[in-house]
């Protein structure tokens, strides 16, 4: 049965959007954790645009859930996570001037780097994921490189409009997910899901967990967090 992490970034953006002290994303990883939801992500940028190193920290002290840290490979954001050692990092690639995550990562063009910081992570007993659109090759690089799990992107699942280019998407992601599991790693999926488009793709056997973060906290403001996330949670299980 796959799982919910609710990526509370929005929450600090809407924070980040007055330079004040709510809503706390804090008390969003609790309400989250309440609903029931497996684990909470989290993507800590370069520039700081949202989540900054207080969230990320005090919610790996209180939270009782897997802590998912999304992020870039560059030499702070290691180093942060070596030192911060949560449950997971997920790495993602990184642009200043992008709203939201745009594609995946390149694992074939980075496999060296990323070879190095998957075994930088496994000494601090971290497990590693890496952000990919579901391409064969890409998921080889990640299991070359001894990456623990995939997430698909399923951000071009999430913005296809006609019926033909949807049952496309839906076929490279469980292709994708096949090449996954077959090359022994976990797969993950997310980008993009909301309470309208999950249920095809929480339909594929095998995925284990789905990051889902805008939509949720979209709906929250409307009935709750933690209605949000139980809602989501029985459309991803059923």
């Amino acid at each position: 049965m796959a799982n919910l992490n609710v990526n509370i970034d929005h929450v600090a953006t809407v924070r980040q959007a007055r330079l004040t002290v709510e809503p706390d994303p804090v008390w969003a990883a609790v309400e989250c954790e309440l609903a029931g939801a497996k684990g909470i992500t989290m993507h800590l940028r370069e520039d700081r645009r949202h989540i900054q190193e207080r969230d990320v920290e005090l919610v790996r002290k209180v939270s009782k859930i897997m802590l998912n840290l999304e992020m870039g490979m560059t030499e702070e954001m290691v180093n942060y996570a070596l030192k911060l050692v949560p449950d997971m990092v997920t790495l993602v690639p990184e642009k200043r001037a992008e709203l939201t995550t745009e594609g995946g990562l390149d694992c074939i063009k980075l496999e060296k780097t990323l070879k190095t910081v998957v075994a930088k992570m496994h000494k601090k007993g971290i497990e590693v994921s890496a952000f990919i659109i579901a391409d064969p090759n890409q998921i080889a690089a990640c299991a070359q490189a001894g990456c623990d799990a995939i997430e698909l992107h399923t951000g071009p699942y999430a913005n296809a409009r006609t019926k033909k280019e949807i049952i496309t998407r839906l076929d490279e992601l469980e292709t994708g997910l096949e090449c996954g599991l077959n090359a022994g790693m976990v797969v993950h999926a997310g980008h993009g899901l909301t309470y309208r488009n999950v249920e095809p793709v929480a339909d594929m056997t095998g995925f284990c967990d789905f990051n889902i973060g805008h939509g949720i906290i979209s709906r929250s403001i409307f009935t709750g967090l933690r209605s949000a996330t139980k809602e989501m949670i029985e459309l991803i299980r059923r």
